[in-house]
């Protein structure tokens, strides 16, 4: 079996040499689902959502966790990962380095494609809302749900349209109209007035806990929180007492609980022949794991299934070419993202979630074999990611860059992965607390008690008296790595049109995305941001 894969694995390389890469090419698998669940009860819970199955669903079409839409515009203007051209792979007409630079316009493809998939998924919202055929739990949700997806466009672009019913055409909205009807809706689908230390959930016809598929009252808060935690972006007015009891709220009922020692999965990444690969994923890494389903610091998560539930594509948009061969993957990847290197190099060593995170050094294959690279541009022909990206354009190395491999990977995966993602999840909790409080007191050390429950857990050293705002952001950014709020974190510190690897001081206009000219271009009154 192993001369087997071997010259497998040789003979694949050889054609390699010889071919081309499509990277707008649909890619689709056939390798049948299994799943092994150690340590955490998922309740047997596949998704669920009943009358509201589409909409949940929506979470997926919406870009969530693919390439060319809202995680790509989260992500690769951040500080966190870039994708560097290599020659002809990757270039594409220089739309992702003008995303990496900050110098976008209303023309990107990428932000018209988070437009229209977040209002494709809204109206599906709305349709579902206007049919009435909803229990009053389920109308609870579905503007719950919907206010998640306002949030997202509020975040993105600021001023838009606020459409609640089918086939209508309201004005469009300023920034702070959204971010009230974000707010009001949150908190009708939570039955109350507004978030206070007195509050009672009690009369919520959203459900106290169960599947984090479905919007609950957790899940619910945890979106006031984000929401608060980012007001004085918004509209201008701090509201980060607010954030703190939202989030308290969640930390205090118990329901929820970190994902640590003893909260373990099976290993479904784990190679047969390679000693270093363990055997259960446990703490951090289960919770982003292939098999993370009911984990027990997800909140509200979008349900991805490689099968039934597709649209996460990580393993066919981080890895080079060659590590189709490190877990005989279906397809073979596309060598995109990469992370920075001071990024990558912001992690102390010792850093669980830095071992996590990341791809580096020398690759094996699944029988332990190095893994070649015949077309490679370095001295080395073995596959070897490493932490430097020499350029961003026009001629990056191929194995340049640490790998993002948060949501980890598995045997015979599929191009579409079975990871779920939190939205809402404890660990974020915790640290919107800790910053709720902070910048309430002005003393950063004020957010130490909940940053380093999170620090115990990766097994590094605890702050002492001496976290500051800037390590706090550092701190925030090891943790949240890949789940798309890093654009929004350096937004509200003040560090998005700073300077990092390859890209200058950018104009603060760019902190909202121009509004799509494709759509002003529809002659529906929308105007365009301004500075575009």
């Amino acid at each position: 079996m192993d001369k087997f894969l071997k010259y497998f694995m040789f003979s694949c390389l050889a054609l390699l040499m010889a071919a081309c890469t499509d990277l707008e090419e649909d890619l689709v698998g056939d390798i049948t689902k299994e799943i092994t669940v150690a340590g955490i009860d998922t309740g047997g819970d596949t998704g669920g959502g009943g009358e509201l199955t589409a909409a949940y669903a929506e979470l997926r079409n919406a870009g969530t966790a693919n390439h060319s839409s809202y995680y790509s515009i989260q992500e690769i203007t951040s500080d966190e990962m870039c994708i560097a051209a290599k020659g002809g792979d990757w270039f594409d007409g220089g739309i992702l380095i003008q995303l990496h630079q900050h110098t976008y316009t209303p023309t990107h493809d990428f932000v018209n494609n988070a437009w229209t998939g977040t209002y494709n998924a809204i109206g599906t919202v709305n349709d579902k809302l206007g049919a009435g055929t909803l229990s009053s739990e389920e109308t609870a949700q579905a503007r719950a749900l919907r206010a998640y997806f306002y949030y997202r466009l509020l975040d993105l672009y600021g001023r838009v349209k606020i459409v609640t019913e089918t086939n209508t055409d309201p004005p469009q909205a300023t920034r702070a109209d959204v971010f009230n009807f974000v707010e009001d809706e949150l908190l009708a689908a939570l039955g109350i007035p507004e978030v206070s230390a007195s509050m009672d959930l009690s009369g919520s016809l959203l459900a106290d806990g169960g599947s984090a598929y479905v919007m609950n009252r957790y899940g619910a808060l945890g979106l006031l929180a984000k929401l608060y935690l980012n007001a004085e972006v918004y509209v201008g007015t701090a509201m980060y007492d607010k954030a703190e009891i939202a989030a308290s709220y969640i930390i205090d009922s118990g329901v929820y609980q970190l994902c640590g020692v003893g909260c373990t999965v099976k290993n479904l990444g784990k190679r047969p022949k390679v000693e270093s690969d363990p055997v259960n994923l446990e703490g951090y890494a289960a919770v982003f794991a292939a098999n993370n389903e009911g984990n027990p610091e997800h909140i509200f998560s979008v349900l991805y299934d490689e099968v039934s539930g597709t649209g996460m594509n990580f393993s066919q948009m981080n890895l080079h070419y060659s590590s189709q061969f490190t877990w005989n993957l279906n397809e073979q990847p596309w060598n995109g993202y990469a992370t920075l290197e001071e990024f990558y190099n912001s992690y102390e060593a010792g850093d669980k979630r830095k071992a996590n995170n990341f791809i580096v050094g020398p690759q094996l294959d699944f029988s332990g074999s190095a893994i070649l690279d015949f077309a490679s541009d370095d001295d080395d022909i073995q596959l070897n990611y490493t932490p430097a990206i020499n350029e961003l354009a026009p001629n990056s190395l191929r194995e340049a860059g640490a790998r993002p491999s948060k949501f980890s990977f598995k045997l015979l995966g599929r191009a579409e992965m079975d990871n779920d993602f939190p939205i809402v999840r404890l660990g974020e909790v915790y640290l919107i607390r800790g910053e709720a409080r902070a910048r309430q007191s002005g003393n950063w050390t004020d957010a130490e008690a909940d940053v380093n429950v999170l620090r115990a857990r990766a097994g590094v050293s605890e702050y002492n008296g001496n976290l500051t705002g800037d390590e706090f952001l550092a701190e925030r950014g090891r943790e949240m790595f890949q789940e798309t709020s890093r654009r929004t974190d350096l937004i509200r510190f003040g560090k998005y049109n700073g300077t990092w690897w390859e890209k200058p001081a950018s104009e603060p206009f760019r902190n909202v995305f121009p509004i799509p000219q494709e759509q002003i271009n529809a002659g529906t009154g929308l105007t365009q941001n301004p500075g575009y």
